[in-house]
């Protein structure tokens, strides 16, 4: 392990070559093989924690509708919350790419409220970019925010908005016409001319032959490693959100049994007199 000193040289040097990760960039790390890496969050703390681990894109993702707000699906979410989560996450935020995405019937009734919708987000947040759910059904509207200057992330496969069409969260592409509508679907995103597109819940296979078929970066999640980057759920990696676990999921931390363990701790010695004690009260 370096010296104190060398180790903050190093961390400076390191801090000084990177980068604002911006839309562009992207495509050619897709070009060149490298991997993008890409996680959520929704505050300004966790914001800050991802990006200096040095992540490529933050996803303020309508996951914080389970995993911030407790409900059982991302439907509930609406644009005041997307637009308050990406706002505190936005000034956290150094280097990476911060995408937001967009809620359920925020760009679906009509590419005129869609344009209102993405505008405002990326007007009052300070993110980069949104992301949308749906593959040809939703072209135009994807069409229709790039030409007005909004950079769109597409999402195909098992689309979270649509559990209720699907029946649940299921694995999407399994039969022939499945996997022939994802594909079409993904090659749609990129024609409407959106800068990436993230492949959810299907098998790898499928993934692989998508991801070879784009010139835009494929993103995966449940989607297997051929995918160009991969994006997860900050508080289902980090072991802090638990009602339920996708097989996809790699729990990387315990954070949970972690605070659950220190605030335990906490409550006693608050009841038994111990805290606070003489080094942590004024004099």
């Amino acid at each position: 392990m370096p010296s104190g000193y060398v180790w903050e040289g190093f961390l400076v040097y390191m801090d000084e070559k990177r980068k604002k990760i911006k839309v562009p960039d992207l495509e050619r790390k897709k070009s060149q093989g490298e991997k993008i890496v890409m996680l959520t969050a929704y505050d300004y703390l966790f914001a800050r924690i991802v990006d200096e681990a040095g992540v490529d894109i933050i996803l303020v993702g309508d996951s914080l509708g389970t995993v911030i707000a407790g409900h059982t699906s991302t439907l509930p979410v609406t644009l005041r919350d997307i637009i308050y989560h990406a706002s505190a996450v936005s000034r956290g935020v150094n280097y990476a790419l911060v995408v937001a995405d967009m809620p359920f019937l925020s760009y679906q009734v009509s590419i005129k409220d869609a344009k209102k919708n993405c505008g405002t987000v990326i007007k009052e947040t300070g993110a980069a970019a949104v992301k949308v759910e749906g593959g040809r059904a939703i072209a135009k509207t994807i069409r229709a925010l790039v030409d007005i200057g909004i950079p769109v992330m597409g999402h195909v496969g098992m689309t979270p908005q649509s559990l209720n069409k699907f029946g649940g969260y299921r694995v999407q592409g399994k039969t022939p016409d499945a996997r022939k509508k994802i594909l079409e679907d993904a090659l749609a995103v990129e024609a409407a001319g959106a800068f990436s597109v993230v492949l959810e819940a299907i098998p790898s296979d499928l993934a692989a032959e998508i991801t070879s078929r784009l010139r835009i970066p494929a993103i995966g999640i449940g989607a297997g490693v051929q995918c160009d980057g991969q994006v997860i759920v900050l508080h289902d990696m980090l072991g802090l959100f638990d009602d339920f676990k996708p097989v996809f999921v790699k729990r990387y931390a315990n954070l949970k049994d972690l605070s659950l363990n220190a605030i335990k701790q906490y409550s006693e010695e608050v009841r038994n007199g111990k805290f606070p004690d003489e080094e942590h009260s004024y004099k």
